[in-house]
């Protein structure tokens, strides 16, 4: 693993969210301190991906109000509906 620089970070929490982390800690045989670091990776990355899918959906709008180029949802299932048959079909081309 890599040496990497950590920091403290106080975090406050209510005592029962405090207990509540202690049992499940003892019950995985880990520590409070490592159940936290696991949750706020996982939130981190989900909220990452999250934000990118919003952005990725908001250049394809972009796109689609300056150029009208499309793909209809009819065409898409058809295509979908394709694969696997024998007579699998390219993906539709995006049209106006």
């Amino acid at each position: 693993m890599p040496n990497t620089l950590r920091q403290t970070t106080t975090l406050r929490i209510e005592q029962e969210m405090k207990d509540r982390l202690k049992t499940l800690a003892d019950d995985r045989h880990s520590s409070a301190h490592a159940l936290m670091l696991e949750a706020i990776t996982e939130y981190v990355v989900r909220e990452e991906k999250r934000s990118q899918y919003r952005k990725e959906a908001q250049a394809a709008w972009q796109e689609y109000q300056e150029t009208g180029n499309h793909i209809t949802a009819e065409e898409t299932v058809t295509w979908l509906e394709s694969w696997g048959s024998g007579h699998e079909q390219d993906g539709p081309l995006c049209h106006k």
